[in-house]
């Protein structure tokens, strides 16, 4: 007997301290999340969307603040304070578990599926994978889990008698009532919660009354299920019911699309019309401007009607607060601009609040746009474009032999650092050589290596670095001819507005440099352009990169074009649009399922050894 007593106390001791040890992991993992890194991310783009700090991040992923990989998981802190329609409220976030639907989250969370997808506007039965993180909003009521109970096919010997019998119909004390009780002498809230291992909250909200007096010495009250029996039982609920698939809800969710007939746009930009001068920066606002007053004359003849409001935003310092206030601005389909952090702030806000779109062409860092569905950034985030040529350059280089040139008079452009790191991390080995006279043809042709490509790159995107080494690049392809090694100058941007200077010998040199905003003044398009614009406003393009004329035409047309084409749907219908932009490219990705659009357009641009100029799309 004595041997039985010892085993059961034995048995009880395992039991809680497995209990026990659930419940740690249970609270564990209820203060943070996983987050599966993708293309482009870093630790500063994860900390803005989950509203937490770089430092919060690090601290649950020792490591991390060295380097992060694609693919690997991070934990993030449940910060429980998320910015949804333009306020914060006590939502959370959830990571989509193995067998997890979106019927199933309806479930366990008490929403409907409208509910959790308005709160995810980029969440899709495509996208609905294991990983993906969507934000929870928080519940209006306070029912608990079982309120958006489904309904039970046949009766189940596990759910308790008055659960059964409200889930068939028929009345109950409460659709979570566990059972009956009958209330002893000197008993009290406090007793009972703790005898049926319930919290006194739970016992209260199954019964109501109790909330304005006492227990009653008698009377009957409601044992609610627990919170692990509400676990177990929404399981077996879930499984017993019949269950519509992620394609089905997806399907009954999606909303026709509204057709706009007449398009309100606003265009918000620094043009500086109370001075007589303008500066640098505003006669690149006054040239995007004039472009995309051409974007509009070209829309209007398809039939496309726009009423465009245009405001002067002032200097960084103003606010444009007096503008979004204006009423005609709560009448309008979509936003241009602004140009300064400050106002971007501003506008972001605003367009969180109304749901009205916003297009911001020129800043590159914008912080809003990991919380706000609305908006659309042109300019790619330094570390998603980075991102983006990475994966072109191995695509088009498959066995690399880079050979960097550094110059002590120029600063380093940032490509050129990611870039080594890259190859750091893909194992590939590069050399790095001073990039001056000192440098000669001989110390060069040491380096290159026959049977792979080797790529010659400058750490300065500046002009002064090239000047240099053009020449003794050239010398050094004339002097390798007959030996056949493979060799290409790889280069930037601001190649692009180098060609004037430099046109022949990039040719010589089999030149690539990657852009998202690139046009090639002799083809037709271009031409043309250039005509009109001279004939339009008695003046030439700056040439400089981007060319700001071209930009405000490409986005004024592309936006404008697919808001009259898809209405309500743009966002979902961009991919479809038949536009072949004169400079900019686009490919607007979501950065998760409740933000906004980034563009992770990239192309090359090749001027080949023959005299062939190519513009290479990846995608």
């Amino acid at each position: 007997m004595k041997r039985t007593f010892r085993q059961i106390i034995l048995l009880l001791l395992l039991i809680g301290s497995a209990q026990w040890s659930i419940a740690q992991t249970n609270n564990d993992n209820s203060n943070y999340f996983l987050h599966t890194v993708t293309k482009g991310q870093g630790l500063y783009s994860i900390s803005r969307m989950y509203n937490v700090t770089e430092a919060d991040i690090i601290q649950l992923n020792p490591g991390s603040d060295v380097v992060i990989k694609v693919g690997q998981q991070l934990r993030i802190p449940q910060k429980r304070q998320v910015n949804i329609q333009g306020k914060d409220s006590k939502a959370q976030f959830h990571t989509i578990k193995t067998g997890e639907t979106l019927y199933r989250l309806t479930v366990i969370y008490g929403l409907s599926a409208k509910e959790i997808c308005a709160a995810n506007p980029g969440l899709s039965a495509e996208n609905f994978k294991v990983g993906q993180v969507i934000i929870i909003p928080p519940k209006e009521t306070a029912n608990g889990p079982l309120s958006s109970e489904p309904k039970i096919t046949e009766p189940n010997p596990l759910i308790g008698r008055s659960l059964q019998a409200n889930a068939q119909g028929q009345s109950s004390k409460s659709s979570n009532c566990k059972r009956e009780y009958k209330v002893g002498r000197k008993e009290n809230i406090y007793r009972i919660s703790r005898q049926f291992g319930i919290t006194e909250l739970e016992l209260i909200n199954a019964n109501p009354e109790l909330k304005t007096r006492k227990l009653r010495r008698g009377e009957i009250i409601c044992i609610p299920y627990s919170k692990e029996e509400n676990k177990r039982l929404q399981q077996i609920v879930q499984d017993q019911a019949i269950t519509p698939n992620n394609d089905i809800l997806f399907a009954e969710l999606k909303e026709e699309a509204e057709p706009i007939n007449q398009i309100n746009a606003a265009i918000i930009l620094p043009f500086a019309l109370d001075t007589d001068s303008l500066t640098d920066n505003q006669q690149k606002m006054v040239e995007y401007y004039e472009g995309f007053l051409l974007a509009l004359d070209s829309l209007k003849k398809l039939g496309v009607s726009i009423d465009l409001y245009t405001y002067d935003s002032g200097d960084q310092y103003s606010s444009i607060a007096p503008i979004l206030r204006k009423p005609e601005m709560r009448k309008m389909n979509i936003i241009f601009g602004p140009l300064y952090e400050k106002q971007i702030s501003e506008a972001a806000t605003f367009s969180d609040t109304t749901g009205i779109k916003v297009v911001l062409p020129f800043a590159r860092k914008i912080d809003e746009v990991f919380t706000n569905p609305h908006l659309f950034q042109v300019n790619t985030s330094q570390s998603y474009f980075y991102s983006e040529v990475h994966d072109h350059f191995f695509r088009q280089f498959k066995n690399p032999n880079v050979l960097f040139f550094e110059s002590l008079d120029e600063a380093d452009d940032p490509y050129a650092k990611s870039l080594m790191q890259e190859l750091d991390f893909r194992n590939i080995s590069y050399a790095i050589l001073p990039a001056d006279t000192a440098t000669n043809k001989d110390t060069i042709q040491s380096r290159l290596v026959l049977e792979k490509e080797n790529i010659l790159m400058l750490t300065s995107s500046k002009s002064g670095s090239l000047n240099n080494m053009v020449p003794i690049f050239q010398l050094l392809v004339r002097d390798t001819a007959s030996t056949k090694f493979d060799i290409h100058l790889f280069g930037y941007p601001q190649y692009q507005v180098y060609t004037h200077n430099h046109l022949a010998s990039f040719y010589e040199i089999d030149t690539y440099f990657y852009s998202s905003f690139y046009t090639n003044n002799l083809l037709p398009q271009a031409t043309n352009f250039h005509k009109l614009f001279r004939r339009t406003y008695s003046k030439e393009i700056i040439n400089r990169y981007p060319k700001y004329a071209m930009l405000g035409f490409d986005t004024g047309f592309y936006f404008l074009y697919a808001l009259h084409l898809y209405g309500s749907e743009m966002e979902h219908r961009l991919q479809d649009l038949n536009y072949d932009p004169i400079q900019t490219g686009f490919k607007f990705e979501r950065v998760n399922n409740w933000g906004g659009f980034i563009n992770r357009k990239v192309f090359f641009i090749h001027m080949s050894k023959d005299y062939m100029l190519q513009k290479i799309d990846f995608d």
